[in-house]
């Protein structure tokens, strides 16, 4: 059950990939004069920065390697904190801990993203960055969250994994934040089934962002560079295969983006009508991505009981986008003796045991949207949808009074 991008892979994604193989030419560098040089990774760097109004992007492996990519590239690490949302998923942490630097977890409001008000009171004087995460497609507020990060001096790294094509007023995500971190796995607007990008328009953030990525390299080497290289990077590289099939996805994000708020509005028309929930808030409406649709419940009991009508979750079950229930990450906050348990954000908490996620775009049960529609659904499937769910609040609230 994938995202979007996977649903229209087809002759395009073929053609671009045929290219590669007919060379036989599969590494991300060659000589720029050699035919069989196709700059599959090289041309989609450029066409995704164009893409998102800034200079620079960086093709890597996938959207947790942006992040750390990101955050190595300003510097952040040991005894640094960065404040990042108590609902995304479970890389936005491991992306931290692995720099060296400490997540400090802050409550989200009825958008289901980072409260910028909290965000002020989680301020300390190790704090060297937020994370904004624009979860679900939704951008954040960056307007209020610029301007905190600017008031403490503080960096803006953009968590945009779940929302490439996204923009906030006018603006594509990744291009407020000081860089921007992008996934192009299965379950995403644009896919290449893994791969990451990392944007910005700042020179020096984008060298040090490539280092990182390639074993300490300056951009796009035609061969081995000895004695230049400042920086210990990782080989967090892709190939052009990779880069060919995400090139063929990114020249379809627009229609991706414009079909999804198109059958994610016939859907939202048809339940606008109802009692029972209200929808998430989004910071800008327009800017969204479209991918899926949020309702919220009065109480927890209507919200599992309308989920489980539909065979589906609230979002306070979708494992490793909630901060209590991944495992692995309780057991680091232990280590460091940092509790964040059940119960330490009760706004998120309460917000996450009260929400549906709907499926537009993107069809996982693992962010708790088993049920819904998808790209290709026609306006009859829209209708059949709605009516079902019609009937799981009708039959959540029944229950509710039946129970008292």
């Amino acid at each position: 059950m994938p995202g979007p991008g996977a649903f229209v892979v087809g002759k395009e994604e073929r053609e671009e990939i045929e290219e590669v193989l007919v060379t036989g030419h599969f590494s991300r560098y060659g000589d720029p004069e050699d035919p069989r040089f196709r700059k599959k990774v090289f041309t989609l760097e450029k066409e995704f920065a164009r893409y998102c109004g800034v200079k620079h992007c960086v093709a890597n492996c996938s959207g947790t390697a942006s992040l750390y990519i990101a955050l190595r590239a300003l510097g952040i690490g040991p005894g640094d904190e960065v404040i990042v949302p108590g609902y995304t998923f479970v890389a936005s942490y491991s992306a931290i801990i692995f720099a060296g630097a400490i997540p400090v977890l802050a409550e989200i409001d009825d958008t289901l993203t980072l409260d910028p008000e909290d965000v002020k009171e989680r301020i300390t004087g190790n704090t060297r960055a937020i994370m904004p995460v624009h979860m679900l497609g939704n951008p954040c507020d960056l307007d209020k969250l610029r301007e905190i990060a600017d008031t403490h001096r503080l960096y803006l790294v953009e968590d945009c994994c779940q929302a490439a094509g996204a923009s906030y007023k006018g603006k594509k995500v990744g291009s407020i934040g000081e860089l921007g971190a992008f996934s192009l796995n299965f379950f995403k607007t644009i896919t290449a089934g893994d791969g990451g990008l990392v944007v910005t328009d700042n020179d020096e953030l984008y060298w040090k962002a490539f280092a990182m990525h390639d074993q300490g390299h300056s951009p796009n080497r035609t061969g081995a560079q000895i004695g230049r290289r400042s920086i210990l990077g990782f080989n967090f590289r892709i190939n052009e295969l990779t880069g060919a099939v995400a090139l063929a996805q990114l020249r379809k994000i627009d229609t991706i983006v414009s079909t999804l708020r198109r059958k994610k509005a016939m859907l939202k028309e048809r339940l606008s009508r109802l009692d029972g929930f209200s929808f998430r808030r989004l910071n800008d409406p327009e800017g969204e991505c479209g991918t899926l649709l949020t309702l919220i419940f009065p109480d927890r009991e209507k919200a599992e009981k309308a989920a489980a009508f539909l065979g589906s979750k609230t979002l306070a079950n979708s494992g490793w986008h909630v901060y209590f229930n991944m495992e692995h990450i309780q057991q680091y906050f232990r280590e460091i003796e940092r509790k964040y348990q059940k119960g330490s954000l009760p706004r998120t908490d309460d917000l996450l045991a009260r929400s549906l996620n709907i499926s537009v775009g993107v069809v996982d049960p693992g962010i708790g949207s088993a049920f819904g529609i998808n790209i290709h659904s026609s306006e009859e499937e829209i209708n059949r949808t709605a009516s079902r769910i019609a009937e799981a609040v009708s039959q959540a609230a029944k229950r509710g009074r039946a129970h008292g």
